[in-house]
């Protein structure tokens, strides 16, 4: 059973590939994983718009648990020839959510054949990549009783099919942040009758490692510019407007939450100095991925069960994950599981490793109380 059940997701894995789609419009990555599952099993599918889940109803004496994968694609051109290579130009699978959602499938299909006394919820969830996805999905925590969510990501630079976790934070919180000056333009020949945001951006790009020193915080914080732009390429005329694109993020969300009042408060101050007006704005905010104890523990049960070695991470992923929404809705894990790669998530030449499907269907068999097929 299970050698048949692995190879139909090896063969969704490599159709979900072929067609990849980015945040928010994987309407066709959608329809490809309902009707997989409509066709290989009897469970119920719930189509929720951008998204949707399947379930298997167990006894009424079962626990409520859900199991999540993430649907969308990155903008990035597939390179390296795979015989079931994107077939849309600059868009490719390059983050492995064409396995994650394969697994999840598989998971399905073990849980249709096998039965479980529990009642499984199986989460396909859109726009991770972006952060809009999972503050959506999560509504059906409280609407079902969900008691537990367990979410995982493929991970490079670890062994295949080896599990690294950690308690508390698991990935840090992160937002995109803009912040806009506006004064006067001015004939370049005479700046002082204008009003410049140059050098308020420049200080203010000067100012932001006194702001996340590490002394100053509990956990890490970081900031990190990302673009910059002031005036136009006109070179008679003194620039008037700017923007400075930063990336903040945090350990702990409510220090990045401090590290962004720090920020906009310079920003602010600058701006009132050189006579300038200034507002920001906010882009793919992510919340911070915490797991709880109970749940880590059951990994690490199923892992010693199934003879899976366990890392334990010293700090936690300075990249965020949208799963954090779930994790404040019920108690839950977040993992990863090595894909035995040293090639990077987001880079041209990676590709998910389809050996990895069956080590995740049985984590998730077990974790699940089901018996592995």
């Amino acid at each position: 059973m299970k050698q048949e059940i692995l190879r139909l997701a090896e063969e969704l894995r490599h159709e979900l590939h072929m067609y990849p789609e980015l945040s928010n419009r994987e309407t066709g990555t959608k329809q490809r994983l309902m009707a997989f599952l409509r066709a290989h099993t009897k469970l119920e599918v719930v189509d929720r718009g951008p998204w949707f889940y399947a379930v298997h109803r167990g006894a009424d004496h079962g626990d409520r648990l859900a199991f999540r994968a993430d649907m969308d694609a990155l903008p990035i051109d597939e390179t390296i020839e795979l015989p079931y290579g994107s077939t849309v130009p600059g868009v490719s699978h390059k983050c492995g959510h064409d396995g994650h959602c394969a697994a999840l499938a598989a998971f399905a299909m073990a849980v249709d054949r096998r039965g479980c006394d529990n009642t499984v919820y199986f989460i396909f969830q859109h726009a991770e990549e972006t952060g809009d996805g999972a503050k959506e999905c999560v509504a059906l925590v409280e609407e079902a009783g969900i008691r537990a969510v367990y979410g995982w990501h493929n991970q490079c630079s670890f062994p295949l099919g080896e599990v690294a976790v950690r308690e508390d934070t698991m990935q840090c919180a992160s937002k995109g942040m803009s912040m806009y000056f506006e004064g006067i333009p001015a004939h370049a020949s005479d700046p002082g009758v204008g009003r410049n945001p140059a050098m308020a951006i420049a200080r203010l790009i000067r100012g932001l490692p006194d702001l996340y020193r590490a002394e100053d915080y509990e956990g890490l914080v970081l900031c990190t510019v990302i673009h910059v732009e002031i005036g136009e390429e006109a070179y008679g005329t003194s620039a008037s407007k700017g923007v400075l694109r930063i990336t903040i993020r945090g350990e702990n969300e409510w220090e990045m939450d401090r590290l962004e009042r720090r920020v906009d408060a310079l920003a602010y101050g600058l701006a009132a100095e050189y006579g300038l007006n200034y507002h920001a704005s906010f882009c793919d905010v992510f919340p911070e991925t915490r797991n709880h104890k109970e749940s880590v523990d059951a990994l690490r049960a199923v892992c010693r069960e199934l003879n899976i070695p366990v890392h334990t991470m010293p700090h936690p992923e300075r990249s965020s994950e949208d799963f954090g929404h779930f994790t404040k809705a019920a108690k839950g894990v977040y993992f990863f599981l090595g894909n035995g790669n040293d090639v990077s998530h987001h880079t041209t030449p990676f590709d998910f490793p389809d050996a990895l499907l069956g080590t995740a269907v049985d984590i998730f068999c077990r974790l699940a109380g089901v018996a592995l097929c």
